[in-house]
């Protein structure tokens, strides 16, 4: 039961981040895509710490570690 309802959690996310993005791509959107996303991200900074890119290292770190490992 509950790997379904996680199975279903994680295609409804997927379903949805898809339909933005589409939504994000069509001319004349103000919605932001995810590489505009990711670029402001990456361009953040405190004085000389790149404090955007750590971040995202760190989310990917996470992100390869929890589903990725076994």
């Amino acid at each position: 039961m509950m790997r379904a309802l996680a199975i279903g959690g994680f295609l409804t996310a997927l379903t949805l981040f898809a339909a933005v993005e589409w939504a994000a791509r069509r001319p004349g959107s103000r919605i932001p895509s995810l590489a505009d996303v990711c670029a402001y991200v990456m361009r953040y900074e405190v004085g000389p710490v790149p404090v955007g890119r750590i971040g995202l290292f760190g989310f990917w770190w996470w992100l390869g570690w929890h589903f990725l490992a076994r």
